[in-house]
Protein backbone atom coordinates (compact mmCIF):
# COMPACT_ATOMS: atom_id res chain seq x y z
CA UNK A 1 0.00 0.00 0.00
CA UNK A 2 1.39 3.35 -0.71
CA UNK A 3 0.98 6.41 1.05
CA UNK A 4 -1.61 8.40 -1.17
CA UNK A 5 -3.68 4.95 -1.15
CA UNK A 6 -3.76 5.29 2.35
CA UNK A 7 -5.02 9.10 2.93
CA UNK A 8 -7.70 8.17 0.41
CA UNK A 9 -8.60 5.26 2.82
CA UNK A 10 -8.77 7.64 5.86
CA UNK A 11 -10.61 10.48 3.38
CA UNK A 12 -13.96 7.50 3.32
CA UNK A 13 -16.70 8.15 6.02
CA UNK A 14 -15.56 6.04 9.18
CA UNK A 15 -17.76 2.77 8.82
CA UNK A 16 -16.20 2.47 5.68
CA UNK A 17 -12.69 3.59 6.52
CA UNK A 18 -13.23 0.61 9.18
CA UNK A 19 -14.73 -1.80 7.15
CA UNK A 20 -11.41 -1.65 4.65
CA UNK A 21 -9.08 -1.69 7.54
CA UNK A 22 -10.60 -4.75 9.05
CA UNK A 23 -10.35 -6.45 5.64
CA UNK A 24 -6.59 -5.29 4.94
CA UNK A 25 -5.58 -6.87 8.58
CA UNK A 26 -7.39 -10.04 8.07
CA UNK A 27 -5.45 -10.40 4.76
CA UNK A 28 -2.28 -9.66 6.70
CA UNK A 29 -2.81 -12.44 9.24
CA UNK A 30 -3.84 -14.86 7.03
CA UNK A 31 -0.63 -14.23 5.30
CA UNK A 32 1.53 -14.56 8.55
CA UNK A 33 -0.19 -17.61 8.84
CA UNK A 34 1.14 -19.41 5.32
CA UNK A 35 4.70 -17.94 5.70
CA UNK A 36 5.22 -17.53 9.24
CA UNK A 37 3.86 -19.79 11.25
CA UNK A 38 4.60 -23.62 10.88
CA UNK A 39 2.16 -26.20 12.82
CA UNK A 40 3.99 -28.80 14.46
CA UNK A 41 2.46 -31.33 12.71
CA UNK A 42 3.32 -29.71 9.43
CA UNK A 43 5.16 -32.49 7.09
CA UNK A 44 9.26 -31.74 7.04
CA UNK A 45 8.79 -31.17 3.17
CA UNK A 46 5.96 -28.64 3.20
CA UNK A 47 8.12 -26.30 5.24
CA UNK A 48 10.18 -23.52 3.20
CA UNK A 49 13.97 -24.07 3.97
CA UNK A 50 14.55 -20.87 5.32
CA UNK A 51 11.86 -21.57 7.96
CA UNK A 52 13.85 -24.42 9.07
CA UNK A 53 17.19 -22.88 9.48
CA UNK A 54 17.72 -21.23 12.79
CA UNK A 55 19.84 -18.26 12.77
CA UNK A 56 23.65 -19.24 13.15
CA UNK A 57 25.09 -18.80 16.53
CA UNK A 58 28.80 -17.70 17.10
CA UNK A 59 31.34 -20.37 17.78
CA UNK A 60 31.17 -20.74 21.70
CA UNK A 61 34.65 -22.73 22.18
CA UNK A 62 38.06 -22.65 20.31
CA UNK A 63 38.55 -25.60 18.15
CA UNK A 64 40.51 -28.46 19.00
CA UNK A 65 41.27 -30.67 22.22
CA UNK A 66 40.02 -29.32 25.54
CA UNK A 67 43.16 -28.35 28.35
CA UNK A 68 44.08 -31.33 29.80
CA UNK A 69 43.78 -33.77 27.09
CA UNK A 70 46.87 -35.71 25.62
CA UNK A 71 47.93 -33.98 22.09
CA UNK A 72 47.41 -35.93 18.99
CA UNK A 73 50.36 -36.03 16.56
CA UNK A 74 51.14 -38.11 13.58
CA UNK A 75 53.90 -40.73 14.30
CA UNK A 76 57.05 -41.44 13.05
CA UNK A 77 57.09 -43.94 10.15
CA UNK A 78 58.34 -47.24 10.94
CA UNK A 79 59.88 -48.05 7.84
CA UNK A 80 61.51 -46.16 5.34
CA UNK A 81 61.75 -46.57 1.67
CA UNK A 82 63.52 -43.68 0.26
CA UNK A 83 66.72 -41.76 1.75
CA UNK A 84 67.21 -37.93 0.34
CA UNK A 85 70.34 -35.56 1.53
CA UNK A 86 69.32 -32.03 1.15
CA UNK A 87 72.59 -29.50 0.61
CA UNK A 88 73.32 -26.32 -0.14
CA UNK A 89 76.16 -24.98 -2.46
CA UNK A 90 75.49 -20.95 -1.66
CA UNK A 91 73.29 -19.18 0.45
CA UNK A 92 69.51 -18.80 -0.47
CA UNK A 93 69.42 -15.67 0.95
CA UNK A 94 72.29 -13.63 -0.40
CA UNK A 95 73.94 -16.53 -2.55
CA UNK A 96 77.30 -16.55 -0.77
CA UNK A 97 79.38 -19.21 -0.36
CA UNK A 98 78.90 -21.37 2.62
CA UNK A 99 81.02 -24.36 3.93
CA UNK A 100 79.98 -28.22 5.65
CA UNK A 101 76.99 -28.16 7.65
CA UNK A 102 76.93 -26.96 11.44
CA UNK A 103 73.37 -28.25 12.33
CA UNK A 104 71.36 -31.39 10.83
CA UNK A 105 67.56 -32.38 11.39
CA UNK A 106 65.63 -34.75 9.70
CA UNK A 107 62.54 -34.97 8.36
CA UNK A 108 59.96 -37.60 7.43
CA UNK A 109 56.93 -37.58 4.35
CA UNK A 110 54.45 -39.81 3.55
CA UNK A 111 53.11 -39.82 0.04
CA UNK A 112 51.72 -41.84 -2.59
CA UNK A 113 53.60 -43.28 -5.32
CA UNK A 114 53.29 -41.78 -9.23
CA UNK A 115 50.98 -44.34 -11.26
CA UNK A 116 52.84 -44.30 -14.90
CA UNK A 117 49.91 -46.30 -16.49
CA UNK A 118 47.77 -49.30 -15.46
CA UNK A 119 48.92 -52.62 -14.34
CA UNK A 120 48.12 -55.18 -16.91
CA UNK A 121 48.35 -59.10 -16.11
CA UNK A 122 47.98 -61.83 -18.86
CA UNK A 123 46.09 -64.73 -17.26
CA UNK A 124 47.24 -67.74 -18.90
CA UNK A 125 44.66 -70.43 -17.53
CA UNK A 126 45.85 -73.93 -18.09
CA UNK A 127 43.52 -76.86 -18.61
CA UNK A 128 43.72 -80.41 -16.82
CA UNK A 129 41.98 -83.86 -17.83
CA UNK A 130 40.08 -85.23 -14.86
CA UNK A 131 40.15 -88.94 -15.12
CA UNK A 132 37.38 -89.22 -12.20
CA UNK A 133 35.33 -86.51 -13.98
CA UNK A 134 36.28 -87.35 -17.34
CA UNK A 135 36.22 -83.49 -18.65
CA UNK A 136 38.95 -80.63 -18.78
CA UNK A 137 38.91 -78.26 -15.71
CA UNK A 138 40.89 -75.11 -15.11
CA UNK A 139 41.30 -73.49 -11.86
CA UNK A 140 39.56 -70.55 -11.06
CA UNK A 141 40.65 -66.91 -11.71
CA UNK A 142 39.59 -64.60 -8.77
CA UNK A 143 41.20 -61.50 -10.20
CA UNK A 144 38.62 -59.97 -12.15
CA UNK A 145 34.75 -60.99 -12.04
CA UNK A 146 33.29 -63.50 -14.83
CA UNK A 147 33.96 -62.47 -18.46
CA UNK A 148 35.59 -58.90 -17.09
CA UNK A 149 38.36 -57.13 -17.96
CA UNK A 150 38.57 -55.06 -15.35
CA UNK A 151 40.91 -55.71 -11.87
CA UNK A 152 38.15 -56.50 -9.21
CA UNK A 153 40.26 -54.55 -6.80
CA UNK A 154 39.44 -51.55 -9.19
CA UNK A 155 35.71 -52.93 -9.00
CA UNK A 156 35.81 -52.72 -5.03
CA UNK A 157 37.56 -49.64 -4.66
CA UNK A 158 35.30 -47.00 -7.12
CA UNK A 159 32.11 -49.11 -5.77
CA UNK A 160 33.43 -47.75 -2.17
CA UNK A 161 34.38 -44.41 -3.42
CA UNK A 162 30.66 -44.01 -4.72
CA UNK A 163 28.38 -45.84 -2.45
CA UNK A 164 29.93 -45.13 0.53
CA UNK A 165 31.98 -42.05 0.45
CA UNK A 166 29.41 -39.95 -1.84
CA UNK A 167 32.01 -39.48 -4.64
CA UNK A 168 29.92 -39.21 -8.15
CA UNK A 169 30.24 -41.61 -10.94
CA UNK A 170 31.58 -38.86 -13.23
CA UNK A 171 34.13 -37.84 -10.38
CA UNK A 172 35.56 -40.96 -10.10
CA UNK A 173 35.68 -42.06 -13.57
CA UNK A 174 37.69 -38.04 -14.27
CA UNK A 175 39.68 -39.24 -10.49
CA UNK A 176 40.97 -42.60 -12.01
CA UNK A 177 41.83 -40.84 -15.98
CA UNK A 178 44.04 -38.44 -13.51
CA UNK A 179 45.76 -39.95 -11.09
CA UNK A 180 45.51 -44.08 -12.33
CA UNK A 181 45.47 -42.97 -16.04
CA UNK A 182 42.80 -45.74 -16.04
CA UNK A 183 40.23 -45.33 -19.21
CA UNK A 184 36.52 -46.37 -18.16
CA UNK A 185 33.41 -45.12 -19.12
CA UNK A 186 30.52 -44.55 -16.25
CA UNK A 187 28.40 -47.22 -17.94
CA UNK A 188 31.46 -49.31 -17.67
CA UNK A 189 31.22 -48.95 -14.04
CA UNK A 190 28.06 -48.93 -12.92
CA UNK A 191 27.64 -52.32 -14.87
CA UNK A 192 30.66 -53.81 -12.75
CA UNK A 193 29.18 -52.78 -9.66
CA UNK A 194 25.85 -54.18 -10.41
CA UNK A 195 27.80 -57.51 -11.15
CA UNK A 196 29.57 -57.00 -8.01
CA UNK A 197 26.60 -56.90 -5.83
CA UNK A 198 24.93 -59.74 -7.58
CA UNK A 199 28.36 -61.95 -6.87
CA UNK A 200 27.72 -60.82 -3.28
CA UNK A 201 24.02 -61.13 -2.65
CA UNK A 202 24.23 -64.01 -0.25
CA UNK A 203 26.66 -62.73 2.02
CA UNK A 204 24.02 -59.65 1.70
CA UNK A 205 21.07 -62.33 2.70
CA UNK A 206 23.39 -63.55 5.30
CA UNK A 207 23.79 -59.94 7.04
CA UNK A 208 20.14 -59.62 7.27
CA UNK A 209 19.58 -62.86 8.85
CA UNK A 210 22.15 -62.06 11.80
CA UNK A 211 20.34 -58.71 12.02
CA UNK A 212 16.91 -60.86 12.34
CA UNK A 213 18.68 -62.63 15.02
CA UNK A 214 20.18 -60.02 17.01
CA UNK A 215 19.44 -58.85 20.64
CA UNK A 216 19.22 -55.34 20.36
CA UNK A 217 18.24 -53.83 16.65
CA UNK A 218 18.31 -50.05 16.17
CA UNK A 219 16.30 -49.04 12.93
CA UNK A 220 15.39 -45.99 11.04
CA UNK A 221 14.11 -44.98 8.00
CA UNK A 222 14.73 -41.88 5.29
CA UNK A 223 13.17 -40.61 1.79
CA UNK A 224 14.73 -41.66 -1.10
CA UNK A 225 14.04 -41.84 -4.90
CA UNK A 226 14.46 -44.32 -7.56
CA UNK A 227 13.24 -43.17 -11.20
CA UNK A 228 11.96 -39.28 -9.46
CA UNK A 229 9.40 -41.45 -7.69
CA UNK A 230 9.37 -41.44 -3.80
CA UNK A 231 10.96 -44.99 -2.06
CA UNK A 232 12.25 -45.29 1.55
CA UNK A 233 15.66 -46.20 2.72
CA UNK A 234 15.80 -49.10 5.57
CA UNK A 235 18.50 -49.10 7.96
CA UNK A 236 18.41 -51.99 10.54
CA UNK A 237 21.95 -51.73 12.59
CA UNK A 238 23.70 -53.27 15.60
CA UNK A 239 26.94 -52.39 16.93
CA UNK A 240 28.49 -54.59 14.35
CA UNK A 241 26.15 -55.13 11.74
CA UNK A 242 24.33 -53.00 9.29
CA UNK A 243 21.59 -53.97 6.70
CA UNK A 244 20.02 -51.44 4.27
CA UNK A 245 17.65 -52.01 2.24
CA UNK A 246 15.28 -49.61 -0.46
CA UNK A 247 11.57 -50.10 -0.90
CA UNK A 248 8.45 -48.42 -2.20
CA UNK A 249 6.90 -48.94 0.98
CA UNK A 250 7.29 -47.66 4.64
CA UNK A 251 4.58 -49.52 6.13
CA UNK A 252 4.95 -52.41 8.38
CA UNK A 253 5.46 -55.15 5.40
CA UNK A 254 9.12 -54.33 5.62
CA UNK A 255 9.73 -54.65 8.81
CA UNK A 256 7.85 -58.03 9.13
CA UNK A 257 10.08 -59.16 5.92
CA UNK A 258 13.22 -58.47 7.68
CA UNK A 259 12.50 -59.15 11.17
CA UNK A 260 9.66 -61.58 11.09
CA UNK A 261 6.18 -60.91 13.25
CA UNK A 262 7.58 -61.81 16.32
CA UNK A 263 11.34 -60.14 17.13
CA UNK A 264 13.12 -61.47 20.14
CA UNK A 265 15.51 -58.86 21.02
CA UNK A 266 15.37 -55.61 21.43
CA UNK A 267 14.44 -52.68 19.03
CA UNK A 268 15.11 -49.14 19.50
CA UNK A 269 13.77 -46.95 16.78
CA UNK A 270 11.56 -43.83 17.07
CA UNK A 271 7.21 -43.46 17.26
CA UNK A 272 6.49 -44.67 13.51
CA UNK A 273 3.38 -46.27 13.30
CA UNK A 274 4.65 -49.18 10.96
CA UNK A 275 6.94 -50.53 14.18
CA UNK A 276 3.61 -50.75 15.90
CA UNK A 277 2.86 -54.14 14.07
CA UNK A 278 5.34 -56.08 15.14
CA UNK A 279 6.09 -57.91 18.50
CA UNK A 280 9.03 -57.84 19.96
CA UNK A 281 11.25 -59.42 23.71
CA UNK A 282 11.05 -55.14 24.30
CA UNK A 283 11.30 -51.98 22.38
CA UNK A 284 12.69 -48.76 23.27
CA UNK A 285 11.25 -45.28 21.72
CA UNK A 286 13.73 -42.54 21.31
CA UNK A 287 13.90 -40.19 23.29
CA UNK A 288 15.58 -37.70 21.17
CA UNK A 289 12.37 -37.55 18.96
CA UNK A 290 10.51 -36.19 21.74
CA UNK A 291 12.97 -33.85 23.42
CA UNK A 292 12.94 -32.59 19.47
CA UNK A 293 8.89 -32.21 19.66
CA UNK A 294 9.01 -30.73 23.01
CA UNK A 295 11.76 -28.07 21.52
CA UNK A 296 9.07 -27.45 17.92
CA UNK A 297 6.49 -26.99 19.70
CA UNK A 298 7.86 -24.84 22.39
CA UNK A 299 8.58 -22.30 19.31
CA UNK A 300 5.15 -21.44 18.58
CA UNK A 301 2.78 -22.50 21.25
CA UNK A 302 3.47 -20.18 24.15
CA UNK A 303 0.35 -20.61 25.97
CA UNK A 304 0.77 -21.31 30.07
CA UNK A 305 -0.99 -24.74 29.77
CA UNK A 306 1.61 -25.99 27.24
CA UNK A 307 4.59 -24.41 29.32
CA UNK A 308 3.63 -26.30 32.35
CA UNK A 309 3.51 -29.60 30.12
CA UNK A 310 6.59 -29.07 28.42
CA UNK A 311 8.37 -28.72 31.51
CA UNK A 312 6.91 -31.62 33.15
CA UNK A 313 7.74 -34.35 30.80
CA UNK A 314 11.66 -32.76 29.50
CA UNK A 315 12.33 -33.24 33.47
CA UNK A 316 10.72 -36.66 33.41
CA UNK A 317 12.85 -37.84 30.53
CA UNK A 318 16.08 -35.99 31.87
CA UNK A 319 15.42 -37.87 35.37
CA UNK A 320 15.63 -40.94 33.82
CA UNK A 321 18.36 -40.96 31.50
CA UNK A 322 20.21 -39.41 34.88
CA UNK A 323 19.07 -42.65 36.83
CA UNK A 324 20.76 -44.79 33.66
CA UNK A 325 23.90 -43.24 34.04
CA UNK A 326 23.98 -43.86 38.12
CA UNK A 327 22.74 -47.76 38.05
CA UNK A 328 25.96 -49.59 38.81
CA UNK A 329 26.22 -46.67 41.71
CA UNK A 330 23.14 -46.97 43.44
CA UNK A 331 21.29 -50.61 45.07
CA UNK A 332 19.29 -52.75 43.44
CA UNK A 333 16.67 -51.71 46.01
CA UNK A 334 16.95 -48.27 45.56
CA UNK A 335 16.93 -48.30 42.03
CA UNK A 336 13.68 -50.25 41.59
CA UNK A 337 12.23 -47.45 43.86
CA UNK A 338 13.28 -44.94 41.54
CA UNK A 339 12.08 -46.86 38.62
CA UNK A 340 8.81 -46.82 39.79
CA UNK A 341 8.75 -43.16 41.18
CA UNK A 342 9.13 -42.65 37.59
CA UNK A 343 6.63 -44.83 35.92
CA UNK A 344 3.97 -43.06 38.76
CA UNK A 345 5.10 -39.39 37.26
CA UNK A 346 4.38 -41.03 33.97
CA UNK A 347 1.02 -42.14 34.75
CA UNK A 348 0.38 -38.79 36.83
CA UNK A 349 1.16 -36.80 33.17
CA UNK A 350 -0.66 -39.34 31.30
CA UNK A 351 -4.10 -38.96 33.49
CA UNK A 352 -3.49 -34.97 34.51
CA UNK A 353 -6.62 -33.14 32.33
CA UNK A 354 -4.86 -30.77 29.82
CA UNK A 355 -6.40 -28.36 27.70
CA UNK A 356 -4.03 -27.65 25.55
CA UNK A 357 -4.15 -29.30 21.93
CA UNK A 358 -0.29 -29.93 21.25
CA UNK A 359 -0.31 -31.17 25.05
CA UNK A 360 -2.92 -33.34 24.19
CA UNK A 361 -1.58 -35.10 21.16
CA UNK A 362 1.94 -35.98 23.04
CA UNK A 363 -0.48 -37.53 25.75
CA UNK A 364 -1.94 -39.88 23.47
CA UNK A 365 1.22 -40.86 22.41
CA UNK A 366 2.57 -41.53 25.76
CA UNK A 367 -0.35 -43.89 26.54
CA UNK A 368 0.37 -45.44 23.49
CA UNK A 369 4.33 -46.09 24.03
CA UNK A 370 3.65 -45.88 28.06
CA UNK A 371 5.36 -49.66 28.26
CA UNK A 372 8.14 -48.26 25.95
CA UNK A 373 9.54 -45.57 27.02
CA UNK A 374 11.81 -47.19 30.10
CA UNK A 375 13.20 -50.15 28.81
CA UNK A 376 16.77 -48.74 28.58
CA UNK A 377 16.54 -48.64 32.63
CA UNK A 378 15.61 -52.72 32.73
CA UNK A 379 18.22 -53.79 30.01
CA UNK A 380 22.01 -53.56 29.34
CA UNK A 381 23.14 -51.49 26.41
CA UNK A 382 20.29 -50.32 25.15
CA UNK A 383 20.12 -46.64 24.93
CA UNK A 384 17.25 -44.10 25.45
CA UNK A 385 18.08 -42.18 21.95
CA UNK A 386 17.89 -44.13 18.34
CA UNK A 387 21.58 -42.42 17.43
CA UNK A 388 23.18 -45.42 16.14
CA UNK A 389 20.95 -45.88 13.32
CA UNK A 390 20.90 -41.82 12.69
CA UNK A 391 24.51 -42.14 12.31
CA UNK A 392 24.23 -45.00 10.07
CA UNK A 393 22.09 -42.91 7.82
CA UNK A 394 23.99 -40.07 7.82
CA UNK A 395 26.15 -41.38 4.44
CA UNK A 396 23.65 -42.23 2.92
CA UNK A 397 21.79 -39.18 3.14
CA UNK A 398 25.29 -37.11 2.26
CA UNK A 399 25.22 -39.80 -0.83
CA UNK A 400 21.56 -39.11 -1.36
CA UNK A 401 22.28 -35.26 -2.38
CA UNK A 402 25.18 -35.85 -4.46
CA UNK A 403 23.85 -38.91 -7.03
CA UNK A 404 20.50 -37.93 -6.80
CA UNK A 405 19.98 -41.68 -5.68
CA UNK A 406 19.28 -44.85 -8.51
CA UNK A 407 17.42 -44.77 -11.66
CA UNK A 408 16.44 -48.72 -11.49
CA UNK A 409 15.11 -51.34 -9.30
CA UNK A 410 18.75 -53.21 -9.60
CA UNK A 411 20.40 -49.71 -9.02
CA UNK A 412 18.65 -49.41 -5.84
CA UNK A 413 19.44 -53.46 -5.18
CA UNK A 414 23.26 -52.74 -6.12
CA UNK A 415 22.73 -49.43 -3.66
CA UNK A 416 21.53 -51.61 -0.75
CA UNK A 417 23.92 -53.94 -0.97
CA UNK A 418 26.88 -52.50 -1.60
CA UNK A 419 26.27 -50.45 1.62
CA UNK A 420 25.64 -52.63 3.17
CA UNK A 421 29.08 -54.54 3.02
CA UNK A 422 31.13 -51.40 3.00
CA UNK A 423 28.93 -50.19 6.24
CA UNK A 424 29.04 -53.76 8.34
CA UNK A 425 33.25 -53.59 7.25
CA UNK A 426 34.08 -50.49 9.32
CA UNK A 427 32.16 -51.30 12.13
CA UNK A 428 33.85 -54.53 12.44
CA UNK A 429 36.77 -51.99 12.44
CA UNK A 430 38.17 -53.39 9.22
CA UNK A 431 39.49 -51.85 6.17
CA UNK A 432 36.23 -52.01 3.51
CA UNK A 433 37.92 -52.02 0.87
CA UNK A 434 40.08 -55.10 1.72
CA UNK A 435 37.11 -56.79 3.60
CA UNK A 436 34.57 -56.54 0.23
CA UNK A 437 37.86 -57.56 -2.10
CA UNK A 438 37.98 -60.70 0.36
CA UNK A 439 34.65 -61.88 0.21
CA UNK A 440 34.27 -61.03 -3.25
CA UNK A 441 37.60 -63.77 -3.86
CA UNK A 442 36.18 -65.84 -2.05
CA UNK A 443 32.71 -66.22 -3.14
CA UNK A 444 34.38 -66.52 -7.06
CA UNK A 445 36.22 -69.61 -5.63
CA UNK A 446 33.78 -70.93 -4.36
CA UNK A 447 31.30 -70.54 -7.01
CA UNK A 448 33.83 -71.90 -9.84
CA UNK A 449 33.97 -75.03 -7.07
CA UNK A 450 30.33 -75.29 -6.72
CA UNK A 451 29.73 -74.96 -10.87
CA UNK A 452 32.52 -77.88 -10.59
CA UNK A 453 30.49 -79.81 -8.59
CA UNK A 454 27.09 -79.68 -10.02
CA UNK A 455 28.57 -80.42 -13.58
CA UNK A 456 29.85 -83.81 -12.16
CA UNK A 457 26.79 -84.67 -10.36
CA UNK A 458 24.65 -83.82 -13.73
Amino acid sequence: MTRDEAIAILALPQDKAVKVILALSEKAEKYDQLVGEVSPTTPSGMIAPYLKRPPEAKRKKSPGRKKGHPGSARLRPETVDHFKEHTLGCCPECHGPVEKPTKTYKRYTEDIPPIEAPEVTEHTVHGYWCSTCKKVVFPAVTDALPNSMIGLRLVVFTAWLHYLVGVSVGNIVKLLSVVCRFKISAGGLTQAWKNLASLLEPTYAHVGHMISKSGVLNADETGWRLNGITHWLWCFTTKSLCYYLITKSRGSPVIKDVLGTVFRGILICDFWGAYNKISALAKQRCFYHLFTELAKVDKLNHSPGWKAFRKTLARLLKDAVRLSTKKAQLAPQRFDRLKARLAYRLEQIIAASHQDKDAKRLVKRLRRHKAELFTFLDHENVSPYNNHAEQQMRKPVLTRKVSQQNRSDQGAKTQAILMSLFRTAELQGKNPVEEVLSMAKSTLAKDSADEEHLKMAA
